[in-house]
């Protein structure tokens, strides 16, 4: 609304100087990376300045609009949100503008609210929205309170979780009609709250958050003229009440994907108005109510994904003229519909699953289908069957899940979007027109050459350039070569062609695919070194290529801005390339399995997303859109972490991964590895690393998984690792490790199988006692002190042995009864010497 300088048509209007006071005060707080407000001067009049508005006659600022502009583009880790306003938003300084009404700064990058509870700043805003300021913390919303005249407030994807009264303080505002907190990290919607005290409220959006409970009671106690509701994508639980709420206005109603249950009422067949209802992904079970066949206003009905059971005929559709999106699952439904049924209106979306053998007649009477989707069915199809010639008139087809029989070589598809994944289709390759820009056939059973689809290619196009974006045909049977074409398809962005059985090697021709971000070669038989024409794909973020025959050096060349390296299970060799290190944006290094060998770089800590790691900023996805809306398909990888291998899609971007695993690594580990302290996972085992492991191991707080076995790893386990709390996995067997493993910290939780083959290690949970050491060191001691004792024994003894031998010989020999005496002195004493040896061996144990 407000984007452009200038906006007051009057150059007679003078900006107010408490207004321009204000405005400044709150540029103090905005990081300005673009100088977008550098209109906002002293020497400029306030009214002219970006994204203000001023009153005509009063002169008063009344609006200010400084929402940032966003290209989503076609793959990327991140929305480009670098020339954005940052910093703090000063509410209380906009709050002393006392005749604004608007304010809009959504999707910027601000990270922080201010505002000064003691300065009595009330204001009269009415719009106000700060969604998409995805990084902004607010801690709470007490601040509300001072805009009790707010009609519509947006705080969309904000995080929000650590406020739970806000249902409270939302419902204080009596002028509320529009409530938008989608994806705000809520918990709390208070179910057991009988009424919220909404008078004015008419769209209620709280779509995408974390609401794991009943249905609140005062959803149906509304006494305000609500249209809009919005509550699909949470967790919430229970049954639809059965008497018909205050809903005379009702035209949306969302509760998609939650676990609710029981019937579908009847009174949705009342709310004369109602024209969106999406009940699909829940537990609803029973009839569908042939009343909601007389919500004549219906245009969306989505049922899909319920367990419901009982008769679907025309009936149900009778009075449905307007529809136009209609979701049903028919797995449980009987059908009764009249073979040569007509629908009273025509689709533009159809979602529908099962159908067998195959797809319903009135189907092909839908002119205006636009997308379709089939799911969870068995059909049979063949290559001039008219369902292809049906569908080649749908810009949007998906088919997934199914079983389809029939040979797909001969068929022209046609659709812009295009996915038939899992559905276990045989024989080759179907045909792409230049229409198409996504195509994904992945997890079916197609075989042969992967050579009709993309070197007959020009032969079909009769002209026409080449759309494609997205192609991903992995994990099926596929033959033969990469062949030598990719020139015909400049416009890649994302390749999969992993898990088949390819060889050969990477061709040069794709080396002209400037706009390629990832490309998935693994599981195949390629062999060969990497081709260099690969340097020519600047764009490139993602780059797997693990378990072929690739040999050769590791590229030295590839992109700097790469986030994925992976490499593994290939016949590489030489050393690790210090280029690397440039790789700043670089979150997944994995070149385990490989013949690397030399040093470790010790420039790893130049690469920064491995320090930080904001996962937020790493989320690595395709995007599509179609009829203004977007489609997201996240890319995927399988890595070993934990000691096993893992599928990360969904959470791929939260993942931070260094493995080097199983390679003729030596010396030492460099010091700067400990630096990489948003590391997830480091994995370094099977190599001939020495040295010890420093107590910076300490600073890795993020690890989740440690593997340093089977190296020739020394010294002591430092006691800075029972800081790694988050550490599920360890591994360091069958090293040199010496001493005690650090004691009271969860490094006893690991098995022993996580440290033996260190012989010198001890301690729990190891069974070698550290004690005996410590006793050996005692023990030579006190031998030592019993070594003296029996020394000087000894020698008294002989001493004292022959004085009296030289003595009493003489008498013993002379005298009959003397003799008989000494000799039962001797005995005796011999018992007196044994206890006295007894008692001082034992004090001195």
């Amino acid at each position: 609304m407000f984007n452009t300088a200038g906006m007051c048509s009057s150059l007679e209007v003078q900006c107010n100087e408490k207004d321009k006071h204000a405005l400044l005060s709150f540029k103090k707080g905005v990081i300005d990376p673009s100088n977008k407000l550098f209109s906002w001067s002293t020497q400029q009049d306030c009214c002219q300045w970006e994204g203000v508005e001023c009153d005509n006659i009063t002169s008063r600022v009344i609006g200010l609009g400084l929402e940032c502009s966003t290209t989503l583009p076609t793959y990327s880790d991140k929305v480009d949100k670098s020339h954005c306003l940052t910093g703090s938003i000063n509410l209380s300084s906009l709050f002393q503008l006392e005749f604004l009404n608007y304010l809009d700064l959504n999707n910027n990058d601000f990270l922080s609210i201010q505002f000064d509870y003691v300065v009595n700043s009330s204001s009269i805003l009415r719009y106000l929205d700060l969604s998409s300021n995805e990084d902004l913390l607010v801690d709470n919303l007490e601040w509300l309170s001072r805009v009790s005249s707010l009609e519509y407030l947006d705080l969309s994807l904000i995080n929000l979780y650590k406020v739970t009264n806000w249902l409270q303080l939302v419902a204080m505002l009596p002028s509320l009609s529009n409530l938008h907190l989608f994806q705000c990290q809520l918990e709390d919607i208070h179910p057991s709250l009988r009424y919220a005290n909404f008078t004015a409220l008419q769209a209620l959006i709280l779509e995408q958050n974390n609401f794991d409970s009943e249905l609140p009671k005062w959803l149906f106690n509304l006494s305000s003229p609500i249209s809009y509701i919005d509550l699909g994508s949470n967790f919430l639980r229970g049954q639809l009440p059965k008497a018909l709420p205050n809903f005379p206005n009702l035209e949306s109603f969302y509760l998609d994907q939650n676990y609710l249950d029981g019937q579908i009422p009847e009174w949705f067949g009342k709310l004369k108005h109602l024209q969106e209802l999406s009940l699909q992904g829940n537990n609803f079970s029973g009839f569908i109510p042939i009343s909601l066949g007389n919500a004549s206003s219906l245009i969306e009905l989505d049922l899909s994904s319920n367990p419901l059971t009982g008769v679907l005929s025309e009936r149900n559709f009778a009075n449905l003229s307007k529809l136009e999106r209609l979701g049903i699952n028919l797995k449980t439904l009987i059908l009764e519909f009249d073979y040569h049924w007509i629908p009273p209106f025509q689709l533009r979306q159809l979602s529908i699953a099962p159908v067998y053998p195959k797809v319903p007649d009135w189907i092909y009477t839908q002119g205006s289908l636009h997308q379709l989707y089939i799911w969870n069915s068995k059909l049979s199809f063949e290559d001039q069957d008219k369902f292809w010639i049906f569908a080649s008139r749908i810009e949007f087809l998906y088919l997934q899940e199914n079983l389809i029989d029939g040979d797909l070589s001969n068929v022209m598809l046609n659709s812009t979007f295009t996915r038939m994944k899992s559905n276990d289709i045989k024989g080759g390759l179907p045909r792409l027109s230049s229409n198409v820009v996504f195509a994904d056939m992945s997890n079916n059973s197609f075989s042969g050459s992967i050579s009709p689809l993309l070197c007959d290619h020009n032969k079909m196009l009769n002209g026409k350039s080449n759309n494609l974006k997205y192609l991903d045909i992995s994990n099926n049977r596929l033959t033969g070569g990469l062949t030598d074409c990719w020139n015909n398809w400049k416009s890649l962005v994302h390749i999969n062609l992993g898990s088949n059985n390819l060889t050969g090697g990477i061709p040069q021709s794709m080396g002209l695919l400037s706009n390629l971000t990832s490309l998935h070669l693994h599981e195949n038989s390629l062999f060969g070194e990497i081709s260099p024409s690969l340097k020519n794909c600047h764009s490139l973020l993602v780059f797997n290529v693990r378990e072929n025959k690739l040999s050769g050096n590791i590229p030295n060349w590839i992109a700097q801005g790469a986030k994925i390296l992976q490499l593994r299970s290939n016949q590489f060799s030489g050393n690790i390339p210090p280029q690397i290190c440039q790789m700043s944006s670089l979150i997944i290094l994995d070149f385990g399995n490989n013949r690397i060998s030399g040093h470790l770089p010790n420039c790893l800590n130049n690469i920064t997303a491995m320090v930080f790691n904001n996962a937020t900023l790493s989320k690595l996805s395709f995007c599509y859109q179609l009829d203004n809306t977007y489609f997201f398909i996240k890319d995927s990888l399988e890595l070993v972490t934990k000691g096993q291998g893992s599928h990360y899609k969904e959470n791929l971007h939260f993942m931070s991964l260094v493995d080097l695993s199983s390679n003729e690594l030596s010396g030492t580990i460099p010091p700067q590895m400990f630096s990489l302290v948003g590391l997830h996972s480091l994995n370094l085992s099977h190599n001939k690393l020495t040295g010890g492991m420093p107590k910076e191991i300490g600073k890795m707080k993020n690890l989740e998984s440690l593997d340093f076995s089977a190296n020739k790893l020394s010294g002591e386990i430092p006691q800075s690792m029972s800081s790694l709390s988050f550490l599920s996995y360890l591994n360091l067997s069958f090293n040199n490790f010496i001493g005690q493993i650090p004691s009271g910290t969860q490094l006893q939780g690991f098995g022993a199988l996580s440290y033996i083959g260190n012989p010198d290690l001890c301690g729990p949970p190891l069974t070698k006692s550290c004690s005996r050491d410590d006793k050996s060191k005692d023990t030579k001691h006190k031998d030592k002190n019993i070594s003296e004792f029996m020394s000087w024994f000894y020698i008294g003894i002989e001493s004292g042995f022959v004085t009296g031998f030289l003595g009493v010989v003489g008498v013993i020999f002379l005298n009959r009864k003397w003799r008989h005496a000494y000799f039962k002195f001797l005995w005796n004493m011999r018992d007196r010497v044994y206890v006295m040896v007894a008692i001082k061996m034992n004090s001195i144990r």
